[in-house]
């Protein structure tokens, strides 16, 4: 072997590590020769010097790509014993089978100099101490990578011409088979069929992936397995929601043929190891797109719809799809006075309110406002139903035409510079051909037009296909003249949902805004139509349950007016004189207006008239208990009329007064000892 005198007894004394690794499990399985040789590296360490118990064999790496030290374990651990000192070689087939990455295999290299191993292979015995045996380790490793990266972009371009063609096999999604002659068809199986086309009507009747989760409940759907045991079989499983986006997104059943959809993208985490994802690339960045390429279960408009529902329906976006509830206007609702968009909160089953988020952030202005749902939400139905009578229909349409038409004439001009790029391509190809090959000075300059002229013809072709896609399809006439008649019975119908008629809604109106207002009791909303067209219209705001209930403002402005100077019962007939009632429509009485005179502090007048007093006072004056004064009432004796709060008014005069003291004086009974225990209660 080259190389086997820089073999010293340093290098004997340690431990020799033979490294095995194969790409793939695929090469393992298939290129076997390459693995036995592999392992014979243990029987050449032995009959280089070293003893059998000091040769270890690491293979744990059989079945991985060397591109990267991701799950490599063995090449870990040979790295862990290369800084210990512990190894005297590492064997391998090739010394690129130890690192694909240049990056990976200096590091090892670096740790090997200051070490002094030896990296022994096929061809020789590299000491890395030695200048020369690092310089040509480090070519052959330059090498190795190049030899990669061409042979890759030769596979790659052959991948990429056949895609071009449409006649790159890849894994078929479920619903689609190979025929005989190698085309694309949909699946024979009548079962599997039926499921995939009803993701797309189930998606069309609930307008969210998981509506059509909850229609599988119960069913089951189809998966065509690649790969292990069940390569090309046909399995039954739950429709989740990934596999429900997956059917959906898959613009394969729209019958279009597409390769490159998908991206490899590495990133580096903070620990320094390398992370490798798949994204899924925009639609305009497809480096190669059929359409019509195969029969399909829905349209490309129809796949264009759907993707762009999808869209809209990812809250994480910021987009706020319509939900179930009552308030029509969720969602599409904002703050006329912060620019933020409001919030729905349900405050009974029955009763929803628009409320600026802004007050959530304490950033609210003095005009943000809350509102009741359902006073916004009529203003905008009766907005959308005027505009769509039979008369506005009409008119709509015309524009429609007008505007489908300034749509035609944009893909016309897109067509018309297709045309114009492609007879400057061809005639820059005549202008190549035409020169003589072996003036280059001539031919190398028409090339590089030629290549300027293919440029502009792909531009020009992608912008007539992005002009196509977003052409929107011209609806029939007919059908929606019929749908405008039979649109107010199909709105108040109780068959259709609250997120049916926000779906409605949203297919006319942008977005609507509740615009400042000074006066409280009103409220301006403005709609946005998808037109470009505003409407702003004032409306009264709806008034609370119990504001509507209080007094009406007439009644309770004469009981303030009057109620320090007049009873009850008398303002009890004033106001039946009026004509005024109660908040709930019933004729006033006296508890009504005293429930008037509590809420707005008014004091009753005072139920004694001049030279009257109340048993309390008489029984003060007179020096007996208050039962007394009470008995005498009772037995006649003594006068008293029921004045206002139902309280007993006595007539008193000092005549009055003399005679009943002497009553007091001539009775055994109220004496001052009499006066302690004898008493009436009341």
């Amino acid at each position: 072997m080259n190389g086997e005198h820089k073999i010293g007894s340093g290098h004997r004394d340690r431990a020799a590590l033979v490294y095995l690794r194969q790409s793939s499990l695929a090469q393992l399985r298939e290129n076997t020769e390459s693995t036995l040789r592999q392992y014979a590296l243990e029987e050449q360490a032995v009959r280089l010097g070293w003893a059998r118990t000091d040769v270890e064999v690491i293979d744990t790496d059989l079945g991985l790509s060397g591109t990267s030290t991701r799950n490599r374990d063995g090449f870990r651990y040979l790295m862990s014993r290369l800084c210990l000192g512990e190894v005297g070689a590492i064997f391998g087939l090739e010394i690129s089978r130890l690192a694909r990455s240049n990056a990976d295999l200096a590091r090892l290299a670096e740790l090997a100099r200051l070490t002094d191993t030896l990296l022994i292979d096929a061809d020789g015995v590299y000491d890395l101490a030695d200048f020369n045996d690092r310089l040509l380790l480090g070519l052959k490793s330059t090498m190795s990578e190049a030899e990669l990266h061409i042979m890759a972009g030769r596979l790659q371009a052959s991948k990429r011409a056949a895609a071009e063609r449409g006649e790159l096999r890849t894994p078929l999604p479920v619903g689609y088979v190979y025929d005989d002659e190698r085309c694309q068809v949909i699946d024979p199986d009548a079962e599997v069929q039926a499921a995939v086309a009803d993701v797309f009507a189930a998606f069309a009747a609930t307008g969210s992936a998981f509506g059509v989760v909850a229609a599988f409940a119960g069913r089951r759907f189809p998966l065509r397995a690649y790969g292990g045991a069940w390569a090309g079989q046909l399995r039954w499983g739950r429709l989740t929601h990934a596999r429900a986006l997956g059917v959906l997104k898959n613009p394969a059943y729209a019958g279009a043929y597409v390769f490159g959809r998908y991206s490899s993208r590495r990133t580096v985490n903070p620990d320094g190891s390398v992370h490798t994802r798949t994204v899924e690339l925009p639609r305009g960045q497809w480096p190669v797109l059929i359409k019509g390429h195969h029969p399909g279960y829905i349209t490309w408009e129809e796949y264009l719809a759907i993707e762009a529902k999808l869209a809209a329906n990812r809250t994480n976006a910021g987009e706020r799809p319509a939900r179930e509830g009552l308030a029509l206007c969720q969602g599409i609702i904002s703050c006329g006075s912060c620019g933020r968009p409001m919030g729905t909160r349900y405050h009974t089953p029955g009763r929803a309110a628009y409320e600026c988020l802004a007050r959530h952030d304490q950033a609210s202005t003095p005009t943000c406002r809350s509102i009741a749902a359902a006073t916004v939400d009529d203003v905008v139905v009766e907005a959308l139903l005027a505009a769509l009578t039979p008369g506005q229909i009409t008119l709509a349409l015309d524009a429609a035409g007008h505007v489908a038409d300034r749509h035609y004439r944009g893909i016309r001009a897109a067509e018309l510079a297709v045309e114009r790029a492609r007879y400057d391509a061809d005639r820059a190809e005549r202008a190549f051909h035409a020169a003589e090959p072996e003036n280059r000075l001539v031919t190398r300059t028409l090339e590089n037009r030629w290549e300027e002229k293919l440029a502009a013809l792909t531009e020009a072709e992608t912008a007539l296909a992005a002009a196509r896609d977003t052409l929107p399809p011209l609806p029939d006439q007919n059908s929606i003249r019929a749908l405008a008649t039979d649109l107010p019975a199909l709105w108040n119908a109780s068959t259709t949902s609250d997120k049916d008629r926000k779906r409605l809604l949203r297919t006319l109106v942008a977005d609507v805004t509740l615009l400042p207002e000074p006066d409280r009791g009103k409220a301006r909303v403005g709609i946005r139509w998808h037109t470009g067209a505003t409407d702003e219209i004032t409306t009264a705001r709806a008034v609370h349950p119990g504001t509507a209930k209080r007094t009406p403002s007439p009644a309770a402005a004469l009981i303030c007016e009057r109620g320090s100077t007049t009873s009850n019962d008398e303002l009890v007939t004033l106001l039946a004189e009026r004509g005024y009632t109660t908040g709930h429509g019933r004729p006033f009485d006296v508890k009504a207006v005293q429930w008037v005179r509590h809420v707005h502090h008014i004091p009753t007048p005072g139920p004694y008239r001049d030279g009257e007093l109340s048993v309390n006072q008489v029984a003060e004056r007179l020096r007996c208990n208050p039962g007394v004064v009470y008995y005498w009432i009772e037995t006649g004796h003594l006068h008293a009329r029921r004045g206002a709060g139902n309280r007993l008014c006595i007539p008193w005069s000092p005549r009055i007064q003399a005679d009943f003291q002497n009553r007091i004086n001539s009775s055994s009974h109220l004496t001052p000892t009499g006066r302690a225990t004898t008493s009436h209660g009341r």
